[in-house]
């Protein structure tokens, strides 16, 4: 092997010095310049050549500092006179420094240039504490972002980073496009894998109040929350104290894997699963949904947990009207949550308050006595048995199967579900489900759900609730084909609106929509009820990174088993077309076992800006009349 010249040992240790970036080449360059004037000014000293009248004195410093000027300034150099050795070093040293200042502002613009581009490639290391960080990239971050900007109103310095593996200029504008306006939160974003160790250092999840995984919109979600689980709770170099994180999983079978890597630090939310129970109690319950957005965006009342020591002793019944502005729910003991205990129940000195208000620092107990109950307004009809129903579902996707195992638990025996739908997927599916419904036949049609004749051929106008499901499992994650997957639902929606205009039978339609921003267009259709899947697991998944502990009672509130939310006709609880306040409303719920939250009226079903007519967590003293159409808002067993 030929061994290498001095030439080529320099050349490489110069390269090597130049590849130590910005700072290493400035010092270099004023290494140079200082050698240079050093050895100048020297010579100049040493062969005598001073003689002239702007050097006035002749020591060596006063010549390094002439020569110095003359490095920084070439004009300096125009009044020099004297030896023809002194005027050639004075212009060596002077070209010298045009050199010089030259290579230096060159090495500070390239400087400059560099660190912009990191800068714009988000790789730069996040210093917060106390922050929520936003791991992953998905249609989801807008609505959690959105939320968390609200939840910190009351904060000073709240901060949300985003760590994804995406531009950070790219995520910067869509987040300002979607969420113009974020108020006192900052919101960082850096371009990094969320599975890469060193990567997610980037985000700072040591110091983080939150962690945030969202399931990507990738072949094998799951897979990648799952690696980014293990990244965090097992680096060497991770916190002593417990992190509090809430992922998202989209097949239940991998459930058990990631609580096995997360295990009491990771709250997990099945997202399919979730949205197939919310589907399946609002196609029964129109409104329902509203009810539910309500409780889980930050925008108006939602659900916390607070000790009140005045309240121990009694009965979790006299708890229910001990508060004007906030809905009692439940009790929290040592590490459990029961939502509408036996009203009996005693408070014990240990439990908090689960209640519905508007802020933490609202659910306090009145001070003032509750008014006499208006008891003539107070009714007990017996409630009808449940009778069999007919439900059809129009469409089917990922998750069509969750949908009917929720719905068999509230069908009574002798219920009927059709599906109708033109995926491939769906029939075998439907088979494997016929062996496991108890109280429904199940049916199964191939068709295309937007065409008239197949919509006509079911007669749609003989079942007593209709579930339009997207088709997006057969699209790419774009937002293009999210939109298309909206527009066929919506054609699906206009000829069910005049299938049902035209025989004037009324049965309920409950649609699932991609994008929220469709949702003011669908209502042309006069829908009952649009769920919104992605933006009600953003919500969930929101409300557990501000509190953990929700996750018990919102478990509870969606199962079928125990107590869930139902509407129930106003008449039942009270005289209709006579004014009464809400207390009286919750005390005769009370004698039923169940919790009055709230009520909606039919007269506003249709109008956005009025809630849809839900109203949850009215001031309990407001007088109200109710029509025999509207609904009172209880937490009940079935």
């Amino acid at each position: 092997m030929k061994r290498a010249t001095t030439r080529e040992r320099l050349r490489y240790a110069f390269d090597n010095f130049m590849g130590r970036g910005t700072r290493a080449q400035i010092v270099g360059l004023f290494a140079i310049a200082g050698l240079m004037i050093l050895a100048i000014a020297t010579l100049v000293y040493v062969t005598g050549q001073i003689a002239g009248a702007s050097i006035g004195n002749t020591d060596l410093l006063n010549s390094i500092w002439q020569s110095l000027l003359r490095t920084l300034d070439p004009g300096t150099m125009g009044s020099d006179s004297g030896q023809s050795g002194f005027v050639i070093a004075m212009f060596i040293i002077t070209l010298g420094g045009i050199l010089i200042g030259a290579t230096l502002i060159g090495i500070l613009a390239n400087g400059i240039t560099v660190k912009l581009e990191e800068l714009r490639r988000g790789r730069s290391r996040v210093i917060e504490s106390s922050h929520t960080v936003i791991l992953g990239w998905s249609q989801q971050v807008f609505t959690i972002i959105s939320e968390l900007v609200i939840a910190n109103e009351n904060q000073r310095r709240a901060c949300i980073v985003v760590l994804a593996d995406r531009d950070k200029v790219e995520m910067e504008d869509a987040i300002k496009a979607r969420v113009p306006r974020t108020g006192r939160t900052r919101v960082v974003c850096r371009s990094g894998s969320p599975i890469d160790l060193d990567e997610i250092a980037i985000a700072s999840v040591q110091t983080s109040r939150s962690i945030v995984v969202l399931s990507p919109e990738t072949a094998e979600p799951d897979a990648d929350v799952i690696k980014t689980l293990l990244a965090i709770t097992n680096d060497p170099a991770r916190r002593a104290e417990p992190y509090h994180i809430v992922a998202e999983i989209r097949d239940e079978p991998n459930l058990a894997v990631a609580r096995m890597v997360g295990r009491e630090e990771v709250e997990l939310v099945l997202g399919g699963d979730l949205v197939a129970r919310i589907t399946a109690q609002t196609c029964r319950q129109p409104g329902l949904s509203v009810v539910y957005n309500e409780l889980l965006d930050f925008g108006g009342d939602e659900i916390y947990m607070t000790s009140e020591p005045s309240l121990t002793g009694r009965t979790f019944g006299q708890a229910l009207s001990a508060y004007e502005d906030s809905a009692v729910i439940g009790l929290a003991g040592e590490g459990t949550s029961k939502v509408n205990p036996p009203m009996d129940t005693i408070i014990s000195a240990g439990d908090r308050i689960i209640a519905i208000s508007a802020d933490d620092d609202t659910v306090r107990v009145s001070d003032k006595p509750a008014p006499p109950l208006d008891e003539a307004a107070i009714v007990a009809i017996q409630r009808a048995p449940a009778t069999p129903e007919r439900t059809l579902i129009l469409g089917w996707n990922e998750r069509g199967a969750a949908i009917i195992r929720e719905l068999d638990h509230y069908l009574a025996a002798g219920s009927e579900i059709a599906v109708v739908s033109g995926q491939a997927a769906a029939a075998p599916e439907v088979d494997d489900l016929r062996p496991v419904i108890v109280n429904a036949e199940l049916d199964y049609h191939r068709g295309d759900t937007t065409d008239r004749q197949v919509l006509d051929a079911l007669k749609v106008e003989t079942y007593h609730h209709v579930i339009v499901l997207s088709d997006a499992d057969l699209l790419d994650p774009s937002d293009v084909e999210r939109q298309r997957a909206d527009a066929r639902t919506l054609v699906t929606l206009l000829h069910l609106r005049d299938i049902g205009s035209r025989t004037g039978n009324r049965f309920s339609m409950v649609s699932e929509m991609l994008d929220v921003r469709n949702r003011r267009l669908a209502e042309v259709t006069r829908a009952d009820d649009f769920i919104v899947s992605d933006r009600l697991v953003s919500l969930y998944l929101t409300q557990l990174s501000e509190n953990k502990a929700l996750h018990a009672v919102f478990d509870d509130i969606f199962d079928a088993e125990g107590s869930e939310i139902y509407l129930r006709p106003a008449g039942e609880y009270v005289v209709t077309g006579r004014s009464v306040d809400f207390y009286t409303v919750v005390e005769s719920a009370r004698r039923r076992g169940e919790i009055a939250i709230g009520y909606r009226l039919r007269s506003r079903a249709a109008d956005a800006d009025k809630g849809y007519g839900v109203v949850v967590n009215p001031p309990k003293s407001r007088q109200l009349t109710f029509d025999a159409d509207d609904l009172i808002i209880v937490v009940a067993e079935a």
